[in-house]
């Protein structure tokens, strides 16, 4: 395994490595964390997306059903005159959670019927029209939802990569580089309790032959 860089040496080393894996290890509870809150908000909001789907669809189909209807009963004409002359206006509002925005809600506000425009020629029309209100008003919330279950989506498949990352590589590499270290820390001292025994040793024989030298 790579060595860990700028590593300290001695025992210094080793409170720098464990500082290191600690603060790794928190980062990687963070980011299991976030990972868990963001697949649940990913999770409903793909409940939220397959029901609106279904208005959407379910809105789509009656509406263009009245519209077959109001053309054969009125022609082609009678439905572009009973179209409307102001567009719809859409609103998003944005929701911030942990560190993600994305839509929250989806408002489509579509223009009433101004008092001067020509009256449908039949009731097909009238009822085309308040479906077509209804399945635009589904579309454009579909569509936030769905921008928004692509962006938690994103977050969620990045949040898992970094949390691998910690996991499965800088973690271990920590661990290993202070095994590493302490193994070697080991063997110093042993070293060094050896090389001391054998000193006091051979001061102790020294003395021990000469008992008068270093004596006025």
């Amino acid at each position: 395994m790579a060595r860990v860089l700028h590593t300290p040496r001695g025992r210094a080393g080793r409170l720098w490595l464990q500082h290191r894996l600690s603060t790794a290890q928190r980062g990687a509870d963070l980011l299991d964390h976030k990972l868990r809150i963001l697949r649940a908000e990913r999770e409903h909001l793909t409940l939220q997306q397959d029901r609106m789907a279904a208005a959407w669809e379910a809105a789509s189909r009656e509406a263009d059903t009245w519209l077959l209807r109001g053309v054969l009963l009125g022609g082609e004409r009678s439905v572009r005159l009973a179209a409307a002359r102001t567009p719809a206006e859409v609103q998003i509002i944005w929701e911030q959670s942990i560190g993600v925005r994305y839509p929250a809600q989806v408002i489509c506000t579509v223009p009433d019927t101004p008092p001067d425009a020509p009256p449908a020629d039949n009731a097909a029309l009238l009822a085309a029209r308040d479906c077509y209100r209804r399945a635009l008003q589904a579309a454009a919330q579909q569509a936030g939802v769905e921008a928004a279950v692509r962006i938690v989506e994103t977050q969620e498949t990045a949040t898992l990569r970094r949390l691998r990352a910690i996991e499965d590589r800088w973690i271990p590499r920590l661990q290993q580089a202070i095994a590493e270290l302490q193994f070697k820390l080991d063997e110093e001292e042993h070293t060094d309790g050896v090389r001391l025994r054998w000193a006091a040793n051979n001061r102790t024989g020294t003395e021990r032959d000469h008992p008068g030298k270093g004596q006025p």
